[in-house]
């Protein structure tokens, strides 16, 4: 609304606040950023994929501003922390997925924290995967309301409310509700959209920013059936004749995954055509900046565009995805920009497109898009992506590449390599990555593995992954405290293994403890119960029968950071327990 449009009489009778509330509406936009999971480029009809039904996103697409060169990260957790804080991931302290590598350090600034200065309201909907416990939950990273699942996914082992519901736990599930859990009735995808739009109805009257972040179609493949009956006859691998594209050979499970995948995307597509038909209900649609992206390539193989490489690979099957942008009314476009892009770019562009300071004190990797969006004078040409993929730390050379203009150096190598044994792309003419140029360009490639090795070096040395983020134990902020299987380190890959040594790392406020220690399946009695906590180690011999939950009561700990370092000895064999639960009783 225009002060202009006001009538006197009524304009005399405002007070200064409600004045300076009207004149701040365009400055302050709604924000809403739908990101899906697993997602990859080709899972939708936009991208040339004859078989799925994305009419709303399609439209979407159509309607507003396509960045049709954007990159994120290969995997779930590095993605989110870099479009939360516009930072390279490692410089947050995320690292990997699960080996206790996905915890983001609370010093970090979220665009929720960052959009607080200006008084939105914040919500979070669906797959956090940046830390399960105090200080990393989404209510202690700037989020007022926060719907999500545990770890990296609903039915994986970090989510101890859906894992043992095997192959319904997208179905039913218990969430966490302000951190409190909550049993919810209906399909995930179903009840995140509708409980974001329940956020967005309950804030349409101020600045909010909703983050809705599908856990779908992310395994394991579960959908409604009526989305599935859609899918169950196509064949996957055909329609693509005369696509020119690369197209993956598929086996029988691959085509029965991507049936499913489809599915879930449908069910997708129409949640968000619920949200949009509610904005223009709420008439708030032209007020609203919107973003629709992935995190990453498809898990199985399908069709990705004809691209290389799938989730977890730093080819660009693995790197790129779409993203669709709508900016607020009065700044919006129909138009392709070809211009690469990436998720660090998110913040800085909400941020002038809200009219709000950047964190100080942080280096921000990324830039605003709005030049970009408004056919200003920029020149990217020579700006660079890092991209690398391995477990636990990074491994130099080893599933790494950096992107600058055209050119691409993968290295898939040892740790020693000569620029000879890279890989040289150069995306303008060799869009699907299938010609190395390397022998012909050593200049070129030299210098892109001179600027890897400078990132690799810059990054490895970050503060928050030096010092990895700690979960706080003894908190008023949170009591109990459940240690999951996603947060464990120890030996590499941690999962669901009932015999492997883990440990979680924790500051632990002073105090008596009752300590639950849950194993997946009963242990034998007449073993012994083991919990290290830097020097002090606490034993407890009277287990007689079998159980699966073994209680130690009134355990004293003192003030430390330490690895809580907990097993069950039995013979020779050394049981780690699923999961944790410490509770403060003073």
């Amino acid at each position: 609304m225009k002060l202009k449009s006001i009538p006197f009489i009524i304009y005399c009778c405002l007070s200064l606040s409600a004045i300076t509330s009207l004149a701040q509406d365009k400055q302050h936009p709604n924000v809403i950023v739908i990101i899906t999971d697993d997602q990859g480029y080709g899972d939708l009809g936009a991208t040339g994929n004859p078989h799925v039904k994305t009419p709303v996103i399609d439209r979407f697409s159509r309607e507003n501003i396509r960045f049709n060169n954007f990159y994120v990260s290969p995997v779930c957790a590095p993605t989110r922390s870099s479009l939360m804080t516009g930072r390279y991931s490692l410089r947050t302290g995320i690292r990997d997925t699960y080996n206790g590598g996905a915890i983001m350090a609370s010093n970090e600034v979220t665009i929720a924290e960052m959009l607080k200065q200006v008084n939105y309201k914040t919500g979070v909907f669906g797959k956090w995967h940046l830390g399960d416990n105090y200080p990393s939950r989404p209510s202690d990273q700037g989020f007022d309301e926060s719907l999500i699942h545990l770890s990296g996914g609903m039915g994986q082992v970090g989510d101890i409310t859906t894992y043992f519901k095997g192959n319904t736990s997208y179905f039913d599930p218990v969430l966490w509700h302000n951190n409190e859990k909550k049993q919810f009735k209906g399909y995930c995808s179903d009840i995140f959209a509708d409980q974001a739009i329940q956020f967005i109805e309950s804030n349409k009257d101020a600045p909010f920013f909703c983050y809705l972040a599908f856990n779908a179609p992310h395994t394991p493949l579960q959908v409604p059936e009526t989305y599935y009956q859609q899918y169950k006859d196509i064949n996957p691998e055909s329609g693509f004749d005369n696509d020119n594209k690369p197209f993956p050979k598929m086996t029988e499970k691959d085509k029965e995954g991507a049936r499913k995948v489809y599915a879930m995307v449908s069910n997708i597509d129409d949640n968000i055509g619920k949200l949009l038909k509610k904005l223009d209900a709420l008439a708030i649609a032209d007020n609203t900046l919107i973003i629709f992206m992935t995190d990453n390539g498809p898990q199985q193989t399908r069709y990705v565009g004809g691209m290389r490489g799938l989730k977890g690979n730093v080819y660009q099957g693995g790197v790129r995805v779409p993203f669709y942008i709508k900016l607020p009314d009065t700044l919006n476009r129909n138009k392709d920009i070809e211009t690469t892009s990436a998720h660090i770019d998110i913040m800085p562009t909400i941020a002038e497109l809200c009219h709000v300071e950047l964190p100080k004190n942080k280096k921000i990797d990324g830039k605003s898009l709005l030049p970009l969006m408004l056919d200003e004078n920029v020149d990217w040409a020579n700006r660079s992506l890092f991209f690398y993929w391995t477990r636990r730390y990074p491994e130099l050379y080893n599933n790494i590449a950096l992107l600058k203009g055209h050119h691409k150096l993968v290295g898939h190598t040892n740790y020693n390599a000569s620029v000879f044994d890279f890989e040289l792309f150069d995306l303008k003419k060799d869009p699907y990555e299938q010609n190395n140029i390397v022998l012909d360009h050593k200049i070129i490639a030299t210098n892109l593995k001179k600027e890897i090795d400078k990132t690799y070096n810059e990054l490895i040395t970050s503060e928050n992954l030096i010092n990895q983020p700690r979960i706080i134990v003894g908190s008023k902020s949170e009591n109990p405290v459940y240690l999951n299987r996603n947060d464990a380190g120890g030996q590499r890959g941690i999962w669901a293994q009932e015999d492997i040594y883990g440990k979680w790392k924790v500051t632990i406020k002073k105090g008596h403890y009752n300590i639950k220690f849950k194993f997946i399946k009963p242990v034998k009695p007449n073993g012994k119960m083991y919990l290290e906590t830097n020097t002090l180690v606490k034993q407890m011999l009277n287990v007689k029968e079998e159980t699966d939950v073994i209680e130690m009561k009134n355990v004293f700990l003192p003030d430390m950071d330490c690895d809580l370092i907990p097993f069950y000895a039995h013979g020779s064999k050394n049981s780690l327990p699923f999961w944790v639960e410490m509770k403060k009783m003073d």
